[in-house]
């Protein structure tokens, strides 16, 4: 396919797109249903050889072959859905969706991607030097290889990007605040917009009227705050290094470490970026990043995993007694993303101690992993706890259909 798509009668699809840094993942989501009709990734593009996962109908098919660039392997893509199915020419594509992680002050929604576009995502990748680029260059290979349909940028930021001024300002000197574009502008917004509309629609309740707290838990992890489906606040700030612990980044800290860091151990700020980023969070403290490795450990008894499980329960708890206090009053809190929805001694632990508040979760209820949107509150509690599993493709879908 080279763009020109011929479709099956009534057949309308989105292909939805995330290019990384050395990875393409994709997935094509029919427009009516919601449904993901296939899936996959290219990773470890560039190098010797890269992998290749392509699901269709449940069938996965898995490969290692040379891939040189981001272009080669959306050839790669392409080939596989011709060999594997289903066939892009009858699935009726009528846009492309493409993640964008920052999208600054400019986008405050989903837009069609022109060459303005393309420019001002340049323009932005010093505020995401990782993901900006390399979201671009899929944008550039994929309006190359696929011309005749319209391509949309979704942003992560562009759900924070009507935060309140006094949430999204840091206190820095102003001149330099704005000279430099410092601000909050949070990520893991696709997420959070998806999960605080669906978790009312399952609730039965209107979205306007809801006050919510969103836990994106991942190996990275953001809250929100969420009232009448505009976000209020969020933890992550102008970089997604700020806010709750993380698999392997600080989350907040004070900024004088860098200081001390650089002054007291010689450390360049390029070795500060990588400790923050890297090396600390959940890993830094107990050797491991996963949330599965830290509970064994744990349950071997080994205290730096406790002290690590520790803190990162607490400043979740934190985060939910600060967004409790914005939002004035609270009707819903829900755990979304891989620990969110897989992690039951984490929303347990989240919660603990906050009876009072009426924030209580059922351990019936909360055990085990969450394939569906499950309530794991009491009947009858104050504020409703919920586990959603969230479909950032979806929500992609969802906006690229809304601006074509």
């Amino acid at each position: 396919m080279t763009g020109e798509s011929t479709p099956t009668t009534g057949t309308r699809s989105v292909l939805v797109l995330n290019s990384g840094s050395s990875s393409l993942k994709y997935q094509l989501v029919d427009a009516a249903s919601g449904e993901a009709l296939a899936s996959g990734i290219v990773d470890r593009v560039g190098d010797a050889l890269s992998g290749v996962k392509h699901e269709v109908g449940g069938v996965k098919t898995e490969r290692q072959l040379p891939i040189a660039d981001h272009a080669a392997a959306l050839e790669v893509v392409l080939g596989l859905f011709a060999e594997l199915g289903p066939q892009l020419s009858g699935a009726g594509i009528v846009a492309v969706g493409h993640r964008v992680v920052h999208g600054g002050t400019r986008f405050l929604g989903a837009v069609v991607v022109d060459d303005a576009v393309e420019a001002d995502i340049e323009e932005l990748s010093p505020l995401a030097p990782l993901h900006n680029p390399a979201n671009l260059t899929g944008i550039r290979v994929a309006r190359r290889l696929l011309p005749d349909v319209p391509h949309v940028a979704v942003c992560d930021t562009a759900f924070f990007a009507t935060l309140p001024e006094a949430a999204s300002t840091y206190a820095l000197n102003a001149e330099v605040a704005q000279a430099h574009q410092v601000r909050r502008y949070g990520a893991h917004g696709t997420s959070h917009r998806y999960v605080s509309t669906e978790a009312a629609a399952f609730l039965g309740r209107d979205l306007a009227d809801l006050h919510q707290i969103v836990l994106h838990l991942g190996n990275g992890a953001s809250a929100s705050a969420v009232r009448g489906g505009r976000a209020i606040d969020t933890s992550m700030g102008l970089t997604p290094l700020e806010g709750l612990v993380m698999g392997t980044r600080t989350g907040d800290i004070d900024p004088a470490v860098v200081f001390h860091l650089h002054r007291n151990a010689g450390m360049s700020v390029d070795e500060i970026d990588d400790l923050f980023n890297r090396r600390s969070g959940i890993k830094g403290l107990s050797g491991v990043a996963d949330m599965r490795e830290l509970h064994a450990l744990v349950e071997a008894g080994d205290e730096a995993a406790r002290l690590a499980l520790d803190v990162y329960l607490l400043r979740l708890k934190k985060y939910v007694g600060a967004y409790h206090a914005e939002l004035g009053r609270l009707d819903v809190i829900t755990f979304t993303a891989g620990i969110g929805e897989n992690d039951d001694v984490v929303r347990a632990g989240a919660l603990a101690g906050l009876e009072e508040w009426g924030i209580v979760v059922d351990p019936e209820r909360n055990a085990g992993r969450v394939k569906e949107p499950t309530i794991i509150s009491p009947d009858g509690a104050k504020v409703t706890v919920l586990v959603l599993p969230t479909n950032e493709e979806l929500e992609i879908t969802r906006q690229a259909l809304e601006v074509i």
